[in-house]
């Protein structure tokens, strides 16, 4: 396929500028304009890149394929991704699990009502993750499935911390409990709450009169994010933030173990070690992103998760050369 992808990218923070980094790294695709609520004019360009503020989104219908959405989960994707794919294709990387049922919903009316497609939650969980979970279950049915994350730097929940009250600036850590883990690929296969499987540590940089108390306390009672978990708050100042928590290292695994024909143990098991997990991130976004234009060139519309779409749609490569290299 030689046609070049035109790409559009919604938000300029950490993933976005990954998305701007992977796009550079994809001879089929092109980038077109980057959206943003800041004022464009107050923005340092990089060369050959043009920024326009979101508001004048409808300005570019017809001229691009694809818009990269990189919005957090917490309060901008529910709200700009119904709204855009009524007027684009899109992609994003939604990862509030326990709403993305009805987050499909919303956008696939919208995308739906715009005659577009929009691949949601993507990413690597949800996403890679998801589609190892689903693969490893079919093959093995009988059998139990874990999904651990970290230790790491969570994007979603650094930024669920940095919108609460009297917060200046924070950083999260998902850590795995080991102990656990080594359990699972001896074999064992324990029910596990929540809580058991991972801790989350919260670095918070508080603004100047703001009550920790209160913050810790919406910190650890947040649904969906921390409630359900072992959260610790450590207030630490601006500098030491930015002296000892400014990378973005992630990671995680899904293992399943299971049984299969006369009681054989069998443990399947697929992992990420990422130095840089926004910029990971966006090279899914950017992946999905080619299989959302294949898609929509073929007359599909409406909302898709990664269970609907063939991996081959995610490559450049032709059908005819992924039988031959990688089958």
């Amino acid at each position: 396929m030689n046609t070049t992808i035109k790409v559009g990218i919604a938000g300029y923070g950490n993933l976005g500028r990954g998305v701007h980094q992977a796009i550079a790294q994809n001879p089929d695709m092109e980038l077109v304009a980057i959206f943003t609520r800041r004022d464009p004019q107050q923005l340092q360009t990089p060369p050959g890149v043009h920024f326009e503020h979101i508001s004048a989104a409808d300005q570019y219908i017809g001229r691009i394929d694809v818009m990269i959405l990189c919005g957090g989960s917490a309060t901008d994707l529910p709200e700009q991704t119904p709204q855009l794919a009524a007027m684009f294709n899109t992609v994003d990387s939604f990862d509030t699990h326990a709403k993305i049922p009805e987050f499909f919903q919303s956008v696939n009316q919208a995308a739906l009502g715009g005659g577009r497609l929009s691949v949601i939650s993507t990413g690597w969980d949800p996403g890679l993750f998801s589609m190892n979970r689903l693969l490893m279950e079919a093959v093995l049915p009988e059998g139990q499935e874990y999904t651990f994350w970290g230790p790491g730097v969570s994007q979603g929940h650094s930024d669920a911390i940095r919108r609460v009250p009297g917060v200046k600036a924070g950083v999260q850590y998902t850590v795995p409990v080991q102990a656990v883990i080594d359990g699972i690929r001896a074999g064992d296969t324990p029910k596990l709450e929540t809580r058991q499987k991972h801790r989350r540590d919260c670095f918070v940089v508080a603004q100047e009169d703001a009550d920790r108390e209160q913050i810790r306390e919406a910190i650890v009672n947040m649904p969906n994010y921390f409630a359900d978990y072992d959260t610790t708050v450590t207030f630490i100042t601006q500098e030491q933030l930015e002296a000892e928590h400014s990378g973005m290292p992630h990671g995680g695994f899904v293992i399943r173990s299971g049984v299969s024909g006369n009681g054989s143990k069998q443990i399947a098991e697929f992992g990420l070690k990422l130095e840089s997990n926004p910029e990971f991130t966006a090279s899914v976004l950017v992946a999905y992103a080619r299989a959302a234009f294949r898609l929509s060139q073929e007359g599909q519309r409406g909302a898709k998760t990664v269970f609907d779409i063939p991996l081959g749609y995610l490559s450049p490569k032709s059908a005819e050369e992924l039988r031959r290299e990688l089958l």
